[in-house]
């Protein structure tokens, strides 16, 4: 039976030193995520808000914790004070919320634009006209600092149409990277355990694992 640093080692061994691991603890006990930590993960990523905060208030305090579920405007101030990268911010609305929070926390969090890529009516997230109407705009928001992209693909076994997928969204991360500046715009949110090896040769900075990190 693989351990949790067993399995971690494995992935990183296969990772491309630039690129980011987001370990996935959503619905782990602290116990299999102290152990993750233990063999040297810091960057964590959860779901739900609900779940979030707890996680923060009982594990050591040099995680960095990324929200990378769906995230309602009623729930950003729970984690405005800690959190350090929001993955999914998939509306004007809910950007608006984190910039106002951010401000009475005195803080500037960075986000990343949640991308609608999928051929799924259950994923959410900008389209291409949409983010670079927003992307031109991000100097209204003060207290967000939006860094890049997110993206998830059709959860399906063909993997020519998520590799196409991600490519395209690899794409328009570039031009907005040319725009903006490397510098500020730096990360390409793509890839989970079932295909973030294709994510990867097609340009993501940042894998969101979760599963087959803690599997036994």
């Amino acid at each position: 039976m693989a351990s949790v640093a067993e399995n971690m080692k494995q992935t990183k061994a296969q990772l491309p030193n630039e690129v980011t691991l987001v370990v996935v603890s959503k619905t782990q006990p602290n116990v299999l995520i102290e152990e993750a930590y233990t063999s040297g993960q810091r960057v964590f990523g959860e779901n739900r808000v609900q779940e979030l905060v707890p996680k923060y208030e009982a594990l050591p305090k040099d995680i960095a914790w990324h929200l990378i579920g769906h995230l309602q405007t009623n729930k950003v101030k729970y984690i405005a004070p800690f959190v350090a990268l929001i993955h999914s911010v998939d509306s004007e609305k809910l950007l608006v919320e984190v910039d106002k929070q951010a401000a009475r926390c005195n803080r500037k969090i960075e986000v990343l634009l949640q991308m609608y890529i999928a051929q799924e009516e259950t994923k959410f997230g900008f389209d291409v006209a949409e983010a670079e109407e927003l992307l031109s705009r991000q100097t209204d928001f003060q207290h967000v600092r939006i860094v890049g992209l997110m993206g998830m693909a059709t959860n399906t076994d063909n993997s020519d149409q998520v590799r196409k997928e991600f490519r395209g969204l690899a794409q328009f991360f570039k031009t907005q990277q040319e725009k903006y500046g490397a510098t500020h715009f730096h990360t390409l949110s793509m890839g989970m355990s079932s295909d973030w090896k294709i994510a990867v040769e097609e340009g993501a900075t940042m894998i969101r694992i979760g599963s087959s990190i803690f599997r036994s």
